[in-house]
């Protein structure tokens, strides 16, 4: 452990300080008429436009984890670690097919969960619970992430008491840091994250730029940089590569292409989307999201710098997580190392306010309000939801705190494999009512089943089940996404499930939508508080 940063550890409280108020000032931004009500609270009362939604969707999708992790893989293991830039290429066009029709059929119907949607469309329970339970259970180690790259710059800054401190002043930082989450979450909603992010995006534009103009001026050009990347994956037994292998090339296309799939998919990223205020406002976003690519990209080659720098060099046991950070706290002057950890520090506020949000809508419509108290009002959702977002939070405290990082880190990779499989359910049935519901519930348990067990034979140096996600495909034989071959067997599941119901007529339930919701407008000038044409449920 290092000593305390004192410069650093300044400027990075002071940005933390000014979130800090600036999320409890957020609910008295855009002021809602009826506070008490869980389109307010968690959907920012559907009232967000372009510019507000883009930021949200980038403090939401771009986390702190994103910003720790993507250079780690990128310092471990080559070029595989630059998957995570061709499945955001390929995200944005996929989303901007359904994003659009999900939004006009949620507004219509005051849908404010995936879940909601599945309820309303193929009007069965049963589907809409497990899509919100799946939803949920992807979500937590989501969260417990973002908390670990908390504890990733905390480390680096040398606060925490030391390794023989006791385990409360240890975490200490991270406790306080949780509170102040927790806080301003439960007080604000959703407006808190969305006037977060403003910062956060900020600060991660104006560190990644730095970056990549200072540091490669510091290590003596980016020639240098990739001489020594080549150096240390060329050595004999090297982890990594220069280039996807050509062994590894199934598994890289299969990771992307399944990722994209998934990211939309999470309750978060839903979330964001339906607290835009117009059709139009989700469009404009699918069309400039694409940026964030951009910054991933030079994000990623952080890594290389990393390895250029001699992070970590010669410790067998260096945690290749605190790579980024470690290569701010060595290359940076003092005050801007603070302000790099605050970018990231505050990186992992905003996601994981408005995943806890997400998380609690969900229980909230589709388990108490479906199963608990059918009667519940607006102000009964909303004092609810609340509620269990604080316990999604000490949840993901919990996890953080009492479990191996690696478990954390195996559990969001089974995350992104749950919550793909939910994925016939929503954007299928935003195109077509031809799947039966009992197919697709049927199709999912085959796909959720198959996926766990498959990653949990899965072992690794540092674990001896959940050391993956990739596996030989069946059939084809190449090493593939796991959560993509669980969602082909889920897609086929269903569809033959579906060809044998309607072959012996089996009952269906009804659907409560109608063509024309799916591309119903909202209007840019519309009151941030206009009451829905149909009520849910």
């Amino acid at each position: 452990m290092n000593g305390v940063n004192v410069p650093a550890l300044a400027v990075f409280v002071l940005f933390f300080a000014l979130v800090t108020v600036m999320g409890f000032l957020a609910s008295r931004w855009r002021r809602a008429d009826d506070a008490q009500h869980l389109d307010e609270w968690g959907l920012g009362g559907r009232s967000f436009g372009t510019w507000i939604t883009w930021f949200l969707l980038g403090g939401d999708l771009y986390t702190a984890y994103t910003f720790v992790a993507v250079p780690a893989a990128v310092y471990a293991t080559g070029a595989a670690g630059f998957f995570a830039v061709p499945y955001t290429i390929i995200a944005y066009p996929l989303v901007f097919l359904f994003l659009p029709r999900l939004w006009s059929v949620s507004r219509v119907h005051g849908y404010v969960t995936p879940a909601d949607f599945v309820r309303g469309r193929y009007g069965s329970k049963p589907l809409s619970l497990v899509v919100a339970l799946t939803g949920i259970l992807a979500t937590m180690p989501y969260i417990a992430l973002q908390l670990v790259g908390i504890q990733a710059v905390l480390d680096v800054l040398g606060v925490g008491g030391g390794e023989n401190a006791n385990w409360f002043v240890k975490d200490l930082p991270l406790f306080i840091a949780f509170g102040v989450l927790a806080a301003y979450t439960y007080s604000s909603g959703l407006r808190a994250p969305a006037l977060i992010a403003f910062v956060k995006d900020t600060l991660i534009y104006i560190v990644i730029i730095v970056a990549v103009i200072y540091i490669p001026i510091r290590l003596g050009g980016y020639g240098h940089i990739f001489d020594a990347v080549g150096e240390k994956f060329s050595a004999p037994k090297a982890a990594g590569s220069l280039t996807v292998p050509e062994n590894k090339q199934w598994t890289y296309a299969t990771l992307a292409l399944g990722s994209a799939m998934a990211l939309f998919m999470y309750p978060h990223s839903v979330t964001g989307v339906l607290a835009s205020k117009s059709r139009n406002t989700v469009r404009r976003n699918m069309a400039i999201m694409p940026a964030y690519s951009l910054m991933l990209g030079l994000l990623a080659l952080l890594g290389f710098m990393a390895v250029a720098a001699g992070v970590g060099k010669g410790d067998k046991k260096f945690n290749t997580q605190l790579s980024v950070p470690q290569l701010f706290e060595d290359m940076f002057p003092d005050w801007f190392t603070g302000v790099a950890f605050a970018a990231i520090g505050i990186g992992a506020l905003v996601p994981a306010a408005i995943m806890s949000i997400a998380a609690a809508n969900l229980f909230t419509r589709n388990v108490y309000k479906e199963y608990l108290k059918p009667a519940a009002t607006p102000a009964d959702e909303t004092r609810v939801a609340k509620f269990v977002s604080l316990l999604v939070k000490v949840g993901a405290l919990v996890f953080v705190l009492g479990m191996d990082k690696q478990a954390a880190i195996n559990l969001q990779l089974l995350g992104g494999l749950w919550i793909l499989q939910t994925f016939i359910a929503i954007v299928g049935g935003l195109f077509t009512r031809w799947f039966h519901h009992w197919a697709l519930l049927a199709g999912w348990a085959a796909g959720m089943v198959y996926g766990t067990w498959k990653a949990y034979t899965i072992a690794s140096p540092a674990t001896k089940h959940f050391g993956g996600n990739s596996a030989p495909i069946p059939v084809i034989g190449e090493i593939g996404y796991i959560g993509l071959t669980a969602f082909v067997l889920n897609l086929l599941v269903a569809v033959v499930l579906t060809l044998v119901l309607r072959a012996t007529r089996a009952p269906e339930s009804p659907d409560e939508t109608r063509p024309g919701d799916y591309s119903a407008e909202g209007r840019d000038d519309e009151p941030k508080n206009a009451p829905e044409p149909v009520a849910a449920h």
